[in-house]
């Protein structure tokens, strides 16, 4: 207990008596001070008393699949300032391979009494995962928002880049420049977003009269090792530019390209997605999608502020428009370009 206090009371920069009345609930203490007390009580992992679990602490959970890809850092920064200005406090939990599980994230979140919480991809994007812990999400109406394309009928806010839009710009962009073997390298084949980037390209192969066999379609991690390998695969197949479902694995193309004893963009174009830090300093500059994460971000805050408010359940997804950057990571094919 002991310890407890004191740490508490560093954190709050309070004395360890002030700390002390707060736990066992004794007047003579401001409200401000209270509520700080309990959110380090919460931010230290010190489980609160029986009688003061009732109250929601001022946390609210920001679960990320990962933090390799910039992209989700750069989210993180972006929500975790939404939160500040309404005075909450973000417990971030990224997942691993062989770490905690996302349900178990949920356990613990739920254990810390968040007011909230976002997903900024998971489960919820994959059709064949296991998804009770949303459930449970769903029974306690816990103000919840997930980012990017969930899976039909799990009935959260959602906040989402518009898929289609984004690889209509990319494979638009390529049969533009005369591209006419086209690639696409995806995430794995259950999920959502991929699925709905695929259907998008299956589309404008056929409004282009551009095959779009299954040799030049490759699903792949979303990493840069991944994206290597999956590009390997499309360049046998003979592709002179590929459309990648994230800037890493984008980065991954363009070494496979080079390892292959090929330029970028001379003999492959690569288009990437998300347009996540420093990819205007690759060499060659990526050629990517843009999302737009500020904007998405507030309209993510917003919606989690307004669950917070009313009791009126929010299961919308608001679509946002990506932005296609034109870099110099594209090019003409060979064939097309001047003698």
């Amino acid at each position: 207990m002991s310890r407890r206090l004191a740490d508490v009371a560093r954190k709050v920069g309070v004395s360890e008596a002030t700390v002390s009345r707060v736990l066992n609930d004794k007047p003579g203490v401001s409200d401000a001070t209270r509520q700080a007390v309990l959110t380090a009580l919460d931010v230290l992992g010190y489980e609160r008393p029986t009688k003061l679990r009732g109250e929601r602490a001022r946390l609210v959970g920001l679960v990320m699949p990962e933090l390799q890809n910039p992209i989700f850092p750069a989210l993180a920064e972006v929500l975790s300032g939404g939160l500040a200005q309404n005075g909450y406090t973000p417990v971030l939990c990224t997942q691993t391979a062989g770490g905690i599980s996302e349900a178990d994230y949920v356990e613990l979140l739920l254990h810390q009494q968040v007011s909230g919480v976002i997903f900024a991809g998971g489960a919820y994007a994959q059709d064949e995962a296991n998804r009770d812990h949303y459930e449970r999400l769903r029974e306690l109406r816990l103000p919840t928002v997930l980012v990017n394309a969930p899976v039909d009928g799990m009935g959260f806010a959602t906040v989402s880049c518009d898929d289609a839009e984004s690889m209509e710009q990319a494979f638009g962009h390529l049969v533009q420049l005369g591209h006419e073997r086209i690639g696409i390298l995806l995430g794995p084949r259950d999920h959502i977003p991929s699925r709905r980037k695929l259907q998008a390209a299956e589309r404008m192969a056929e409004r282009h009269g551009v095959e779009l066999g299954p040799d030049r379609v490759v699903h792949a991690l979303y990493s840069l090792e991944s994206g290597q390998t999956a590009a390997t695969k499309l360049l046998q197949a003979g592709v002179t530019g590929i459309v990648c479902a994230s800037d890493p694995m984008a980065l991954g193309a363009v070494r496979a390209v080079r390892r292959a004893g090929l330029r970028v963009p001379e003999d492959v174009s690569v288009i990437g997605y998300d347009d996540s830090a420093m990819m205007n300093c690759t060499e060659p500059p990526l050629t990517t999608v843009r999302q737009p994460i500020e904007s998405m971000g507030r309209m993510i805050i917003e919606l989690l502020m307004r669950q917070m408010s009313t009791d009126r359940e929010i299961a919308d997804e608001l679509f946002f428009a990506p932005e296609l950057v034109v870099r110099r990571s594209t090019a003409p094919p060979a064939a097309h370009l001047p003698a």
